[in-house]
């Protein structure tokens, strides 16, 4: 992938007594070509680190300012002004003037963007991932200020140079357990009208290098962009790491348990009873998020024809996968399980079952807490005379993190047009129709949250999964039974199992007169468990989650035993 931009930047920030401003400039002999991207400045009153890394959708979240650049040139200005407008959003604060005084540490960071000529004729302008996992924060080639501490009052007045640039990554190499494989899709490089690759992490068995003649099942685990298994290690804990606290799982020194749960994983995957397979995590960043959904859409592009038809057959023919339906799985979590469950449904033959732990919205019904083709706001629900501000995090007790509408803030300041790179928009570039300016249809207004129904329509037909299993059972069914496997926690952070019951409504007819064949899986929901519980009834999520393999293997083992044709290999993987 080619580099986006080698330069520098300067950034001149004034904070005065009348209307506060920050503007922003680079001189020509800094760089002389002009510029794309989101222009974002950030203001953090933590000093534990660098205020890039502090923007997020949680209670800690620090300030961003962010306005779209396009054309740049050197030498002009751009002004961030504190009443806000001209295409300027804030989060959590809407704008400059709404910060109370105080002293900051301010940032400067330009998400840079890169043209596109499609191959259907559209142009857009969107930041491509440059092997980072589609992180603004940390993208290389992106422009960074150094951070510099202001205060931020009358008469206040600070000039700062955004002079760093983002670097490359470095890819991890390979080792004895852990391989990378990297194609040329061809697929996705007409459509984004420029060369596309499709990459993946293997995790291999042990005595892979030495038995040459065994071949193995495959297992996709869907995540979302990863450069390693971060549940797997060769080493024991580091006695000497100095333990963390997990705000999520309310749990201390829970990075050494990482470690320890990690290194628990190696000596079990070496164990001489463990079945051996490959375990693969897909790389498929693209330029609305780090991951594509796994599924081919009018906006991300062919994603689910390319995985399926180019990289997985590259996968099992370098590491010797079987190569056939009945020894392939699927699992993941979140993300990875709305994908584990779209591609068992959307290649119903490639694969022998999906094991899909608190998947996104299966069904739109309950997008979250909102009914995409029912509700008229995203944002509120409107009652008689009142209306009530949603939620779109919540924690095991109930209370809301973040409400809907702050979310949507959080988004819009990090990029107008879908280009945040975040939750939101990912779902909408990727279930959404192109719209005439090229970029995927709003869902919403970001603004109003008034939601489009037409929009939701084009979702119901071709991605609200349960919508799809209703009105394809009759030919879905028969591929499916004994495949579908979905657990969510009842007090989900972000409210998942609310469309987990409605589909699990309609599983639980299958089978009875009018509803075809019964589905023959299971549902199942873990009792006052958050984001992201994955079927264990035995250990807490912030355990279970690094042991997706333990759980799932002895069932898949099971169900290739059960399905596997005549004269299949069932034994040289047996090892």
């Amino acid at each position: 992938m080619r580099r986006v931009l080698v330069g520098l930047v300067a950034v001149l920030v004034s904070v005065s007594a009348g209307a506060q401003t920050v503007a922003v400039r680079f001189p020509a002999a800094v760089s002389g070509k002009a510029l794309d991207g989101r222009l974002m400045v950030l203001l953090s009153n933590d000093p534990s680190e660098e205020p890039r890394m502090q923007i997020n959708d949680t209670m800690a979240s620090q300030q961003v300012f962010g306005v779209t650049v396009d054309g740049m040139k050197p030498g002009q200005t751009v002004v961030v002004a504190d009443e806000g407008g001209d295409g300027i959003s804030g989060y959590p604060r809407a704008t400059l003037k709404d910060v109370p005084p105080g002293d900051y540490t301010v940032q400067a960071v330009l998400n840079v963007y890169e043209t596109f000529h499609r191959g259907d004729g559209s142009v857009v302008k969107l930041s491509a991932d440059r092997g980072e996992g589609k992180q603004w924060s940390v993208a290389p080639g992106n422009l960074y200020s150094k951070p510099v501490k202001v205060h931020v009052g009358p008469g206040t007045k600070l000039e700062i140079s955004m002079d760093q640039v983002m670097p490359e990554i470095k890819p991890e190499a390979d080792t004895k357990f852990i391989r990378h494989i990297r194609i040329q899709s061809a697929l996705l490089t007409k459509f984004w009208g420029r060369p596309v690759f499709l990459s993946a992490v293997v995790m291999v068995p042990w005595g892979f290098d030495e038995h040459p003649e065994a071949r193995y099942p495959l297992i996709v685990a869907q995540d979302h962009f990863v450069s390693e298994f971060d549940d797997f290690r060769t080493e024991p804990p580091d006695a000497n790491l100095k333990p963390v606290y997990s705000d999520r799982f309310h749990l201390a020194g829970y990075n050494r348990i990482m470690q320890e749960e990690a290194y628990k994983n190696y000596q079990e995957w070496i164990a001489p009873k463990t079945p051996r397979m490959l375990i693969v995590k897909l790389q498929h960043a693209n330029p609305f998020y780090d991951d594509s959904y796994a599924v081919n859409s009018a906006n991300v592009g062919p994603y689910g024809d390319a995985i399926e038809t180019e990289l997985i057959p590259a996968i099992e023919k370098q590491f010797r996968g079987i190569g056939k339906g009945w020894a392939r799985f699927l699992y993941g979590g979140s993300t990875g399980g709305w994908e584990s469950l779209a591609v068992q449904m959307f290649y119903p033959d490639h694969y022998n079952g999906a094991f899909v732990a608190c998947p996104d919205p299966v069904d739109f019904h309950a997008y979250m807490t909102r009914d995409l083709y029912k509700d008229d706001n995203m944002f509120y629900a409107q009652g008689a005379n009142k209306r009530v501000e949603q939620p779109a995090m919540r924690n095991y007790l109930g209370q809301t993190l973040i409400s809907m509408r702050d979310n949507i803030a959080y988004e819009a300041a990090l990029g107008d047009h879908g280009r945040s790179g975040d939750q939101f928009d990912i779902w909408q570039a990727v279930y959404s129709p192109q719209g005439k300016d090229g970029y995927p249809l709003p869902i919403f207004d970001k603004t109003t949250g008034v939601i489009d129904h037409k929009t939701a329509e084009y979702w119901r037909e071709h991605y609200d999964l349960d919508a799809i299993l209703q009105k394809d059972w009759g030919t879905l069914g028969p591929k499916l039974q004994g495949k579908l496997h979905i657990y969510v926690g009842s007090d989900d952070t972000y409210f998942l199992n609310n469309a987990v019951y409605l589909m699990q409504d309609f599983l639980d007819k299958t089978g009875t007169p009018g509803y075809g064949v019964p589905y023959e899986g299971e549902v199942k929901y873990g009792p006052r468990a958050e984001h992201c519980w994955n079927g264990d009834p035995a250990k807490p999520n912030a355990y279970s989650r690094m042991h997706y393999n333990q759980m799932y293997v002895p069932q898949i083992v099971e169900r290739m035993e059960k399905t596997a044709p005549a004269g299949a290999d069932l034994s040289s993987w047996r090892y």
